[in-house]
């Protein structure tokens, strides 16, 4: 009798979380299940599909778990010993086959969505993409548009719709560039040249975040990313032309000095090549 309440006890507590996980993705925002772009979407998909590809043999082990707990337990005098029985053909093509034909299926799928996915290929739909530069630095992301002649720090504007052309590096211990709502991760690592090509398929304000813990100013290393019309953008763009804050390499020396929770901040860009001086300058130590 105790055995039974015991399997009884397991039974409903595996019932229990069961029903708490899904009620709190009911009930919570969860950023990579709810995307904004096309990349975003496709790894959710991806995500779901994988999932539910697993849940196959992950289901049915805890079913059979628990059916043979509670079938051969010690008080159930009808459960037959079969000591010497082996080799049930339909048993061993189940518990090979069905895992062998999953692990094929999941090996297609990661095939085509990583060359679909691929960070670097770029989103072509006839509009001219936005070239944004990321730099890394501790605690903060420092953005550059040098087609638009302007920075940020912690803040990005972008229009919706319109292919977003990240380039991405580090200044600082290696990090990671992450808007889950847009798409996946992509690290950043000094001397390096890392790229992600996102789009955002309406406006909206997403939260993008450092996925690599990098020092004690890693919590507060969070920033905005916000899509909005074309016509937005350009307003935002030449706003930001009339700051009173310049970026050249002598300001970029002090901005790189170490700092958390670092506010928005806006810049006239006055030197063109500075994400570019900035990789090199791990290639040429004495311009360190």
């Amino acid at each position: 009798m105790k055995k039974t309440f015991k399997i009884v006890i397991v039974a409903l507590l595996l019932l229990g979380v069961i029903a708490l996980s899904a009620l709190y993705i009911s009930t919570h925002n969860i950023p990579v299940l709810e995307p904004k772009g096309m990349i975003g979407e496709k790894e959710r998909e991806l995500i779901i599909i994988a999932s539910l590809l697993m849940l196959i043999v992950v289901v049915p082990v805890f079913i059979l778990t628990l059916a043979f707990a509670w079938r051969y337990r010690e008080g159930n005098e009808k459960a037959k010993h079969a000591p010497n029985w082996e080799h049930n053909y339909i048993a061993e093509y189940c518990w090979w086959g069905v895992p062998v034909v999953i692990i094929i299926i999941l090996a297609v799928i990661t095939w085509k969505s990583t060359h679909d996915l691929n960070p670097f290929k770029p989103i072509v739909n006839g509009k001219k993409p936005v070239t944004i530069q990321v730099i890394a630095l501790d605690w903060k992301w420092l953005f550059i548009y040098p087609e638009q002649g302007i920075a940020t720090v912690n803040y990005i504007q972008f229009p919706e719709k319109t292919p977003i052309n990240f380039e991405i590096t580090s200044d600082a211990p290696m990090n990671s560039f992450w808007i889950p709502q847009l798409g996946g991760q992509i690290y950043a690592m000094p001397a390096m040249r890392s790229k992600l090509h996102l789009i955002a398929k309406e406006p909206g304000n997403f939260r993008g975040v450092s996925s690599n813990i990098s020092g004690k100013g890693f919590a507060g290393m969070r920033f905005i990313a916000e899509s909005c019309t074309e016509e937005d953008f350009l307003d935002w763009v030449h706003w930001v032309k009339q700051s009173s804050l310049h970026l050249g390499m002598d300001e970029y020396k002090e901005l790189h000095h170490p700092s958390e929770y670092n506010p928005v901040a806006y810049y006239k860009l006055t030197q063109q090549d500075l994400f570019d001086q900035v990789i090199m300058k791990y290639m040429s130590p004495s311009q360190q």
